[in-house]
């Protein structure tokens, strides 16, 4: 078996990486790639086009269609794997015996195959996924949406048993590391961090003049967030709030229709996000799903000043030394009038680069991956 080649199946088109779970995937790929891994790449496409730049870093790139709609949602799988199988990708597979990287629980509705008994599987857990929906359901307002997140967690939560087949678990967050050694005792479970774009941090010292709120806007546990930062924290006498991301529903831009201090950054270029993250005084961060690691976190501290977040955002990680927590209302804004009084300091820059160049460096995380798939 020659070692140094690795399937990796990707539940999205890992290109351009510009929301969570791809942002892990390209740079993961890019990373092996550097240290001489032979990669074939396998994406699920349905609404991302096919990306030539992926083959600069991939021996092989393959494109499956998602089934999305009714089809896909009749199943006794999970909505989100069911349409993520197709015959051309398990032949695919089968042309070798190199090891297979499964990225997400989406990704693995071939994980169980007894065609694959034997070979070296991993599984690149991003979230307890039934964590996830089950969350979603108690967030959602539509009767339809509601039904749809409690049955897909309860499915997910069935499918989970069959990472029994996978040789070893790789987690994001220390939490979710806790979480699959106990529902899989025996198994072997290693705490890996997300990769990432970022090789340095490059903060500018002093103040900046916003706040800044960023995510993937149509993701309900993102537009929730959204919606408590304008209806509950920003008062008319705080700096501006800059709220960016993709594809913010109308209901949400709304919210903010008469509001001077708060300002919608729609579908912005990745170029645009990074300059509002540097530039921006604070970033806050809210997630009311304590799972996986917020990929969005690590990017604001790389790059920005002040992060201010709730503690679900930072738990399972080494991170809360770098931020300023606050639970309630009344704990965001007098922790805002702080941080709009304090500049930025070199120290800061300091004590962020000791604790991410320690525990979140992608040539660090790359080792780690290269030994499990060298050493077994």
């Amino acid at each position: 078996m020659n070692l140094l080649n690795l399937h990796i199946i990707s539940f999205d088109i890992p290109f351009p990486a510009n929301y969570g779970g791809v942002i892990d995937v390209f740079y993961k790929i890019t990373a092996l790639h550097d240290a001489g891994v032979k990669i074939h790449l396998h994406c699920f496409e349905y609404q991302r086009p096919p990306a030539k730049e992926l083959e600069q870093y991939c021996e092989s790139v393959h494109y499956y269609r998602r089934r999305t709609g009714l089809a896909a949602n009749f199943s006794l799988k999970p909505y989100i794997v069911a349409g993520r199988t197709s015959p051309e990708l398990i032949e695919n597979l089968l042309h070798d015996d190199y090891p297979i990287l499964f990225e997400g629980l989406h990704s693995c509705g071939f994980i169980h195959d007894v065609r694959l008994k034997g070979r070296f599987l991993i599984y690149r857990e991003s979230n307890i996924e039934h964590h996830y929906y089950y969350h979603l359901f108690k967030a959602e307002k539509k009767l339809t949406k509601k039904l749809f997140f409690l049955a897909e967690s309860v499915r997910l939560k069935l499918f989970q048993k069959t990472l029994v087949h996978a040789s070893v678990m790789l987690t994001v967050s220390v939490e979710d590391t806790n979480y699959l050694s106990v529902a899989f005792p025996g198994k072997r479970v290693v705490y890996l961090p997300s990769f990432h774009r970022h090789a340095e941090v490059k903060i500018t010292i002093g103040k900046g003049t916003f706040a800044l709120y960023h995510g993937k806007l149509s993701v309900p546990e993102n537009s929730i967030a959204a919606k408590f930062l304008i209806n509950q924290i920003w008062e008319p006498s705080f700096p501006e709030l800059v709220i960016a991301g993709l594809d913010p529903p109308d209901w949400l831009t709304s919210l903010a229709a008469n509001r001077p201090n708060i300002r919608f950054v729609s579908n912005p270029a990745d170029d645009e996000m990074f300059r509002l993250i540097s530039e921006a005084h604070v970033n806050i961060m809210v997630t009311f799903q304590p799972t996986g690691l917020k990929l969005k976190l690590l990017n604001a501290l790389y790059n920005g000043r002040f992060c201010l977040v709730n503690p679900q955002m930072v738990a399972g990680t080494s991170l809360r030394e770098l931020c300023a927590i606050a639970s309630t209302p009344a704990e965001f804004k007098a922790q805002l009038h702080r941080l709009f009084q304090q500049d930025f300091t070199q120290n800061l820059i300091e004590q962020r680069e000791s604790i991410l160049m320690k525990n979140y460096s992608n040539q660090n995380n790359c080792k780690l991956l290269l030994e499990i798939l060298t050493l077994r």
